[in-house]
């Protein structure tokens, strides 16, 4: 490698943002997991808190998709970064990146963003809960501990379906062994004919996490996995009396059901008030500066729908204020933002704000 691609002087550091990258390693985890490692084409210095995540920019069938990954590496290794994704069945991303995605190919991503991570939150004694691929942020603080040689006393506990499904199990074993403060405990659902497992077998319960941790009621506790897991495990430790404000879990993913029934049902309510609020208010003026174009909407509407309505697009992934994709500046007016970590103290200060989650509080104008 030509010793300038790392000069101090040459080299950028991320933020924020979308960013052309190329992947440059592709790793087989499990059967059906994989972890994609992507490197920037000029030298750039992946900063991040661990536990965040990028959104990913693809072309699938023709098509511009976003979707959100967390970050499994760790920002101790900053001249790259990885994703590990396992293969869901039906999932339209996860199987378009196991079969298409290889090294040297290029694309974009957005971020970091993120509000799970362990640098907001720190503390002496943690304890890290995941489920299946659910692993990807907690293993970027145990990687980020690990390197740094922190003064953290860690019990990772992960659970999986069967042994064959256990993400990163060299890895963990190898920390387990190398530093006396970190403590693994991996439970396995089941076994399959021919496996052998001498681990924890069944659910993580309250017996079993009295067993693993018992002075678990004093840690900083961090949780990723699939929505049943978490919800089993926020309900484990409410019971227990547990300070829930210690309490931290990675917030984006699939979206539950009854999530979904309430969006609906909001959308409604919406609509209706949106009817009134036509015959008895104002509308408001969007401006689009760069494109030379304007948006009439009424009261309570988004400036991403300022921008379907005139035909711009906005590239948005979450629609939730977490991802950072449809950040825009707001170069006059004021708008009312209600994000969810997707955009940095430093980006509001300088004007800008996540179109999916801001409303107009009057006239306004947009550098878009």
């Amino acid at each position: 490698m030509n010793q300038d691609f790392l000069s101090p002087i040459n080299t950028q550091t991320w933020s924020n943002g979308r960013h052309p990258v190329r992947c440059v390693r592709v790793i087989q985890e499990t059967w059906d997991v994989r972890t994609f490692c992507f490197s920037a084409e000029s030298p750039l210095l992946f900063f991040f808190k661990p536990g965040q995540f990028v959104t990913l920019e693809l072309e699938i069938g023709e098509q511009t998709v976003m979707r959100s990954y967390t970050i499994a590496s760790s920002p101790s290794v900053p001249y790259s970064f990885s994703i590990t994704v396992k293969r869901v069945p039906g999932g339209v991303v996860s199987n378009w990146l196991h079969d298409n995605l290889k090294e040297g190919d290029a694309l974009a991503v957005h971020g970091p963003v993120g509000n799970f991570n362990c640098i907001d939150f720190p503390n002496d004694k943690v304890l890290l809960l995941s489920g299946g691929v659910g692993i990807t942020p907690v293993m970027s603080m145990l990687r980020w501990w690990f390197d740094t040689n922190a003064e953290v006393d860690i019990q990772f506990v992960h659970s999986a379906r069967t042994p064959k499904d256990l993400v990163f199990y060299r890895e963990l074993q190898h920390m387990d062994s190398r530093l006396n403060n970190i403590h693994l405990s991996l439970i396995c659902e089941r076994t399959d004919i021919g496996e052998t497992w001498s681990g924890y077998r069944g659910f993580l319960n309250s017996a079993m996490l009295s067993l693993i941790a018992p002075d678990f009621m004093t840690r900083e506790i961090f949780c990723c996995g699939p929505a049943p897991y978490m919800k089993a495990v926020r309900n484990l430790l409410q019971q227990a009396g547990f300070d829930m404000d210690r309490y931290h879990e990675e917030s984006f993913g699939a979206t539950p059901v009854e999530i979904i029934e309430d969006v609906e049902q909001l959308a409604q309510e919406a609509s209706d008030l949106a009817e009134q609020l036509e015959r008895t208010e104002d509308r408001l003026k969007v401006s689009f500066l760069e494109s030379d174009l304007q948006a009439s909407i009424l009261p309570g509407e988004t400036l991403h729908s300022a921008a379907a309505q005139v035909g711009l697009h906005i590239p948005k992934a979450c629609g939730m204020g977490i991802c950072g994709t449809c950040k825009v500046k707001v170069t006059k007016g004021e708008v009312a933002m209600e994000h969810n970590g997707g955009i940095t103290e430093d980006d509001i200060a300088d004007g800008y704000v996540l179109s999916c989650c801001s409303v107009p509080s009057g006239n306004v104008e947009i550098a878009f």
